[in-house]
């Protein structure tokens, strides 16, 4: 069981102060009790109902903290029929339809997504803009307040798009269903002759003529969404990638209003020159694995030049469980004291706090 996270992951702890607490020993509840007397926000991802049980829930916190904003994180919510359901990722995109309008694998089966969308936009982005708008109308309350996160319904609303047109119009969406899941050629991924794969989003009219123009392929300038001639116009435009190499389609097509762009890997990505124009990565070192490159502060608002990171080790960490394993020694609720004094903030609140099982 994988306890502490690799040294690169989210962020190397950039930012981040982090402490252990054994919340099952009475003198590490009781610091985290105090810890949450003076925060701002609390954030836990235990399943439903833990908390409570071990008496650390909003209702505990709220007690000595009327401001605090208590986010608790799921994948199926804190009721319901689904709640005490154990998940992922792509158990979340799988009930929320996202998995049934990709597209599909070699078996016919939905194609695995490359990234963690769910726990990333569904889950993370949907807590952080809960808390935000919680901590907006705390300004003119002076009350905080609970908020149940469930990833399910995030990707729920990330298909809203597709179940609203169900919902109105009757009409079933699903892999290649319309514009947006590859019902035309105009938007679909395309082969090059060098093995790679170039991304075509040409919608508008405007964009998809520019594009065949560009092609020789004239032909279908007037048929975009004329279903019969889709598989036809696919035949030309595979056909026509196949003749040069993705890069020099690229180079080609990008700047030429054509809705083009290249199928990047990862290695390439790290180097792209547009990225590194935008300043999106930044510096870390970890005492034992040396300089590293990380993905930096991309939302819009932080500064993006920002000073090498220093990775901390598992044993710098603060451990409130009664143990100190920086210096090895057994501390009492005084000497937990002591370090929650010297190691936080004195005065007013400490921001964030992040509470994971």
């Amino acid at each position: 069981v994988q306890i502490q996270p690799p040294f690169y992951s989210y962020g190397a702890g950039r930012g981040m102060k982090r402490l252990r607490i054994d919340l099952k020993a009475r003198e590490g509840k009781a610091a985290f009790l105090r810890l949450a007397s003076r925060t701002d926000v609390i954030i836990e991802s235990f399943r439903p109902g833990v908390v409570v049980r071990m008496g650390i829930g909003y209702d505990d916190v709220r007690k000595l903290n009327q401001s605090i904003v208590y986010c608790s994180t799921s994948g199926y919510g804190q009721d319901g029929p689904r709640a005490k359901w154990a998940g992922h990722d792509l158990n979340y995109l799988a009930v929320s339809g996202y998995l049934h309008c990709s597209g599909r694998g070699a078996d016919g089966g939905p194609a695995l997504p490359g990234a963690t969308i769910a726990d990333s936009a569904a889950g993370g982005m949907h807590a952080a803009i809960a808390i935000l708008a919680a901590l907006l109308q705390r300004k003119s309350t002076g009350l905080g307040e609970y908020l149940d996160v469930s990833v399910a319904d995030g990707a729920l609303q990330l298909m809203s798009l597709h179940i609203d047109r169900y919902l109105a119009t009757g009409e079933e969406p699903g892999p290649r269903g319309d514009i947006l899941t590859g019902r035309y050629a105009c938007y679909d991924v395309y082969a090059t002759r060098d093995g790679k794969w170039l991304s075509v989003a040409a919608i508008e009219p405007a964009f998809f003529a520019n594009l065949c123009r560009a092609l020789g392929c004239d032909q279908w300038i007037a048929k975009q969404l004329d279903d019969a001639s889709q598989e036809a116009i696919r035949a030309d435009f595979r056909h026509a990638f196949l003749e040069k190499d993705r890069d020099q389609w690229v180079a080609e097509l990008a700047s030429k209003d054509t809705c083009v762009a290249p199928v990047a890997t990862i290695p390439e990505l790290v180097d792209d020159s547009a990225f590194i124009a935008r300043s999106v990565f930044a510096n870390a070192e970890h005492g034992k694995r040396g300089r590293f490159r990380q993905v930096g502060p991309v939302l819009a608002g932080p500064k993006r030049d920002v000073p090498t990171h220093r990775v901390a080790d598992a044993a710098d960490q603060l451990v409130l469980d009664g143990v100190d394993v920086a210096v090895g020694q057994r501390v009492g609720a005084q000497g937990l004291e002591q370090r929650l004094q010297s190691e936080l903030p004195p005065d007013g609140h400490d921001g964030i706090a992040r509470l994971v099982g």
